[in-house]
């Protein structure tokens, strides 16, 4: 058995601690014939851990496009000449996708806007919309409208938000080559607020960016240090018109590398396939992550790209008799 995977037997599965950078950066340089050992590691401590349940979040933008960040993955900035332009979505249309939503089995609807961070007219919207979807449909509400102040997060903590979504998208080192219009730090401390007020922090970020396999390990190690209650992970899907838009797509074996170095990071986390996964693993990869830590879903699409059909994912999860996680409202 490998080196770092003797370590990370007894470190993370027998005792739960999580692996440290260095250690995740040799995990991530694990050659390609250690992947079925690693993936199987990372789902014993999935198990462990977390046990078998999958929790199935379905998102809807509230704002799509016209963002005034420079993102470079991302085509929902003003600054780009991608195809996505802005749209607002009313209330009805909202209570119409939570209530899909909640049909597919899932206990969580996130509510998201490509904004800066929201004003008054955003802040209202959201609550008119939160409160709508409190009166029919039975499902945890979430949110993601960008860097919070103080008093946002109290607000969104009264009415009900369940959980909060602000990815660190990169490691701090890398983070000036992917975004230069707000500052790692600037995301770090809304994710403290968050964390702090009693939301769950849902913190996770996007890899395929052009970062180096220490970069990857960077990231991993400061999520970790949030200690966030769910980590989505997402493979960069180079969108047209974005300076990202001609970087390759990351090799499966790749990915599933870092799927199993995040569980290994946060041996209690959920680790929530996000977007890119459909072209960075296609049907086989998704099923072998499900194998090597994954323990979340979103289901259907995502802001600006088209998601697997949502009944293979739950037939999907079915054939591995993986339960889906039942609605637990905690606020």
């Amino acid at each position: 058995m490998n080196d770092v995977l003797t370590t990370a037997r007894e470190q993370v599965l027998a005792r739960g601690d999580g692996l440290a950078e260095d250690q995740l950066f040799e995990v991530l340089s694990l050659p390609d014939e250690a992947i079925p050992e690693l993936l199987e590691l990372a789902h014993e401590v999935r198990m462990r851990w977390c046990g078998p349940e999958v929790e199935v979040e379905g998102i809807v933008s509230l704002k799509t496009g016209g963002c005034p960040e420079d993102c470079h993955f991302c085509s929902q900035s003003g600054q780009f000449e991608s195809p996505v332009r802005s749209v607002w979505l009313d209330i009805a249309e909202l209570v119409r996708a939570a209530k899909e939503t909640a049909a597919t089995g899932a206990s969580e609807f996130c509510i998201v806007a490509a904004v800066r961070g929201p004003d008054e007219r955003l802040m209202s919207q959201v609550r008119d919309g939160i409160a709508a979807i409190q009166a029919e449909v039975d499902i945890n509400v979430a949110c993601s409208l960008g860097m919070l102040t103080q008093p946002q997060v109290d607000d969104l903590q009264e009415i009900g938000v369940h959980r909060y979504n602000h990815n660190l998208e990169a490691a701090r080192s890398h983070f000036p080559s992917v975004v230069t219009t707000h500052t790692f730090e600037e995301r770090w401390e809304t994710c403290l607020m968050v964390r702090d007020s009693g939301m769950e922090l849902c913190c996770g970020g996007l890899v395929g960016m052009g970062e180096s396999l220490a970069q990857r390990a960077e990231l991993a190690a400061q999520l970790a240090e949030l200690t966030p209650h769910e980590v989505p992970l997402n493979f960069l899907n180079p969108r047209p018109g974005t300076p990202f838009g001609s970087l390759p797509v990351m090799e499966s074996e790749d990915a599933l590398r870092t799927i199993a170095a995040f569980r290994l990071a946060m041996p209690r986390t959920v680790l929530r396939y996000a977007g890119g996964r459909e072209i960075t693993l296609g049907d086989l990869g998704t099923r072998d992550g499900l194998l090597g830590g994954i323990n979340a879903v979103i289901v259907g699409n995502y802001l600006t790209t088209l998601g697997r059909d949502v009944e293979e994912d739950l037939e999907l999860l079915g054939e591995l008799r993986m339960p889906i996680k039942e609605l637990s409202k905690t606020l």
